[in-house]
């Protein structure tokens, strides 16, 4: 017998399939794609603490506008569209003015060029990078250097390049040409240092040699602009010089600023008022939630699998990383979904005369409060993961001194993001609706929790990069159990006509308020402690919240005090009548 397939659903799958197959190639790049553009990573953590609060604000806004006048499917098609249209718009914002500049010392018969980075840290792998690319090769660069009156009669006396140097005492600039050899190249702890000897100056070859300082003689630094024949060597020689404080100045900020914005707004009205079209089209059978939703992750690790090689393919032997790839790769998955989901055959029949009651009524049960705490706990361990996981793999690989990670590092991360997907989410996506009937949704939440934990404790045991590959088997419990209980569970307790503006609120709730402060603490910690021991006390904190989440049920159903908090999973009606007769105990 051939098993039955609700044709009615299908645009619901390839919506989840498509549109989180559009957010995945640039979602997880986007904070290094903002580096590149020049931004520090104080400027870049300062704009993904915001972004989680726009979420916060646009999830039970457009929520409630879509449930007061019967809009969820217009404003899920119009939203759709200023995901594609924001993400794309940030591939033509140029990088923030940089410069390429240079110490140049000469002191006691020693002469080198120094790069000493001021907004940014030093790739340690820089050394290893230089010398595999040229091996014997020179890079010819020209030299426009600051120059004081006295430095003159040093060139003039030593250099050999001025007949008169009346001629020149007055300029305040030098002009030279060298021929940089890395393997004249020395890497200290703060920046990268070029012996020079030779160079050629007014038409002359030239011996830069300064005497030996002495009381009487000053100290020969002055710095340079610099520009070489090869644009690789440029690049790693290229840094901002914009401050922190001054970023905000620029029309490059304002612009990554604005569009990051948008599309944060959009994703979160689209995956909120999704989520509530797909609960009204399941009507009775919640519980097949995570066999439409799984599509969305089989999206994701399909792209995420092919986007990380795709950015390395395309980026060739570059210091930078091209990314292009990625923001027309998004356009053409989310153009598909619009289509698709103009076939969706839904009709918004629910309706609430009184949505600020109907919603306020469920404030009065003591399950759903806890139930709200808990999407912030999940909030904030899911911040770490998404933002600093693939900081922590990049760290490590630093750590182990692999220089060729470099080549390899965007795939390991596609590769981990597609386990996630495939060998987690999934699968896990799928059975949510069996779990949940056979553990029950307080359960779950408490499972996720510990989950969490073990993840985190693995995490800060890491040594090799490569070894978290099978740990991202968690995700199947952390995200795909988390958020079939979480829709679910809100779609459960929701009052009829409230759907999409209870799933904006829990969706706000979670990555309002936990992901956003997730995010700041994780950055703090990181800066602080490293990230081992980060993952550490975040991973002992969720084992933590998890004792105390079973603890807390154990208490009230042995104190009496749970009635309607019973763990098992409940069809809608069986739920709206336990959120009314607890509001009858709270009246009494």
């Amino acid at each position: 017998m051939k098993p039955k397939i609700d044709k009615r659903l299908l645009p619901m799958k390839a919506h989840y399939f498509l549109y989180n197959a559009g957010t995945a190639p640039v979602v997880p790049y986007m904070p290094v794609y903002a580096r590149q553009l020049g931004f520090s990573s104080v400027v870049v953590g300062t704009i993904y603490t915001i972004l989680p609060v726009v979420g916060l604000l646009a999830k039970p806004l457009f929520g409630l506008i879509a449930d007061r006048f019967r809009q969820q499917k217009r404003l899920f098609l119009i939203f759709q569209i200023l995901t594609a249209i924001a993400f794309f718009a940030i591939l033509f914002i140029p990088s923030i003015p940089k410069s390429t500049s240079m110490a140049f010392h000469c002191n006691n018969g020693i002469t080198d060029l120094r790069y000493i980075p001021e907004n940014s840290d030093l790739d340690t792998c820089i050394e290893s990078s230089l010398e595999s690319r040229y091996k014997n090769q020179t890079v010819s660069c020209n030299l426009n250097c600051g120059a004081k009156s006295w430095m003159w009669q040093t060139i003039c006396d030593n250099w050999g390049v001025y007949d008169n140097c009346n001629d020149v005492k007055d300029k305040t600039k030098f002009q030279f040409s060298i021929e940089l050899r890395p393997d004249h190249m020395e890497i200290k702890k703060n920046g990268i240092y070029f012996i020079i000897k030779n160079g050629i100056m007014n038409g002359r070859n030239t011996t830069m040699y300064c005497p030996h300082l002495n009381n009487t003689t000053p100290y020969f630094k002055t710095d340079c602009d610099i520009k070489c024949n090869d644009q690789y060597i440029m690049d790693v020689l290229t840094e901002s010089k914009i401050q922190n404080n001054d970023a905000v100045g620029l029309y490059q900020f304002w612009l990554f600023f604005m569009f990051l914005i948008i599309s944060w707004a959009a994703m979160a009205v689209v995956v909120s008022v999704g989520d509530a079209i797909c609960f009204e089209m399941l009507g009775d059978r919640p519980h097949l939630y995570g066999n439409q939703r799984l599509w969305g992750a089989a999206g994701w690790g399909v792209i995420s699998l092919f986007s990380g090689y795709l950015v390395d393919l395309f980026s060739g032997e570059s210091y930078f990383k091209d990314y292009t790839v990625v923001f027309y790769m998004t356009l053409i998955m989310i153009a598909m979904d619009v289509f698709v989901s103009l076939r969706l055959e839904h009709n918004q029949t629910k309706f609430s005369t009184n949505i600020a009651k109907d919603l306020g009524k469920i404030f009065l049960s003591i399950r759903v409060v806890v139930f709200f705490v808990w999407c912030i706990l999940v909030g904030l361990c899911t911040a770490l993961i998404w933002n600093f996981l693939f900081w922590h793999l990049e760290d490590l690989s630093d750590m182990e001194g692999n220089c060729d990670s470099q080549n390899w590092m965007k795939t390991l991360q596609g590769i981990a993001m597609a386990i996630q997907c495939f060998g987690g989410e999934i699968p896990f996506f799928f059975l949510s609706g069996w779990i949940l009937k056979k553990i029950g949704h307080i359960n779950a939440m408490t499972l996720v929790l510990a989950a969490f934990g073990v993840r985190f404790i693995l995490y800060s045991l890491l040594a090799n990069p490569w070894f978290v590959l099978p740990i991202e088997l968690f995700n199947g419990l952390t995200f795909g159990i988390f958020y079939a209980t979480m829709t679910s569970y809100a779609s459960i307790v929701a009052p009829p006509g409230t759907e999409a503006t209870l799933q904006g609120l829990v969706g706000a709730i979670f990555e309002g308020i936990g992901v956003s402060t997730g995010s700041f603490i994780g950055g703090l910690l990181f800066r602080d402690i490293g990230g081992s021991k980060t993952f550490r006390m975040f991973g002992i904190c969720a084992l933590c919240a998890a004792l105390i989440h079973a603890s807390f049920y154990i208490i009230l159903e042995r104190c009496g005090k749970n009635k309607g908090l019973r763990p098992n999973y409940l069809p809608p009606t069986d739920a709206i009548h336990m959120l009314d007769d607890e509001d009858m105990n709270f009246r009494s």
